[in-house]
This record gives structure tokens, sequence and C-alpha cells, in this order.
């Protein structure tokens, strides 16, 4: 079964890398976004059949590696 999980930082983190992207696409002319925030986007491949199942562990493998929940939060988008 295949999870797609997004990792971002968190509301209060900074976000030096979405400044620059954000500031380049002003410079491109897109002058209507009002703010860019970067993050890390995983797909997973889980040998389990059980969709909750498969959802627990990615979880689990979000709070342990994926994120750093000091100053990130993480979401389970989809599994198939």
């Amino acid at each position: 079964m295949k999870i797609s999980a997004i990792v971002t930082l968190k509301k209060d983190v900074l976000d030096p890398q979405g400044k620059v992207v954000h500031q380049a696409l002003n410079g491109m002319g897109f002058n209507n976004v009002k703010e860019v925030r970067q993050g890390k986007y995983f797909e997973i491949d889980i040998d389990e059949k059980d969709k909750k199942k498969a959802e627990e562990k990615a979880e689990d493998m979000c709070k342990k590696l994926l994120a750093n929940l000091v100053i990130e939060d993480y979401k389970i988008i989809e599994s198939q």
C-alpha cells in the first residue's frame, strides 16, 4: 500500500528557503503571491493490506524520523 505524507515547518518557524522562493517569484512578475512555505513530500510503499495499519505505520515513521516535531508538522495525505 502506498502512503503519502507531507512534512512542513510550523507556522511560527522562520522559513528562509520559502522566503527566497517568494522573492524569486516576485522578481519573475508573480506579484500576487502572499507567502511561500517549503516542505518535504514522501511516498512510502508499505507491505501492508490494511489501510488503517499502513497509516499508523506511516504516522510512526513521521514521528520517529521523517519530521522534527519540535519545528515541523506532518500530515498523511493519501493511501492507496
